[in-house]
């Protein structure tokens, strides 16, 4: 049963690499999951007090990061606070508007359809702020890949 259990685990870890590529997907709470229930099969022993306040700031710090690296993606080119709106929605309907290339093409147009809509900016500079929000996007993906594995080493580095 131990094998079962173990492959249950890993399944939420893969899972939560997969909600990089879909936002949707709430990638956070897959990795929690794989530690609770690890508790559940296993033993909580192991997770002490101090993994749990480890993994509490990898949260926090999950969320900053996918917050900053779209902010900052968006402003370095120029973007305001439409755009990132826009890039966000874009983000979460871009993969069901457009399946597959719309995780790129999502945030990008909605960036750029933020700006035109609401700022009335012109469509060169627009183009500019929607790449900048996809520069975002990968080095959110990036940032959170990182941490995510850092918070499965950490896991790891308790049992």
């Amino acid at each position: 049963m131990e094998i079962v259990y173990w492959i249950i685990i890993i399944a939420l870890f893969v899972v939560s690499f997969v909600g990089l590529i879909y936002p949707i997907i709430p990638s956070v709470l897959f990795i929690v999951g794989g530690f609770l229930l690890y508790g559940v099969f296993f033993s909580f022993e192991e997770l002490t007090v101090w993994f749990w306040i480890i993994t509490s700031l990898f949260v926090v710090l999950l969320f900053v990061a996918d917050y900053f690296a779209n902010l900052l993606g968006v402003k370095k080119f120029g973007g305001s606070k439409a755009s990132i709106w826009g890039s966000t929605i874009g983000l979460l309907a871009g993969p069901f508007v457009i399946p597959v290339a719309g995780i790129i093409l999502g945030p990008f147009l909605g960036a750029i359809l933020g700006e035109l809509l609401f700022n009335k900016k012109e469509w060169k500079s627009a183009v500019k702020i929607g790449f900048g929000s996809v520069v975002g996007l990968f080095s959110s993906v990036l940032a959170k890949g990182l941490i995510q594995m850092v918070m499965i080493l950490c896991f790891l580095f308790f049992i």
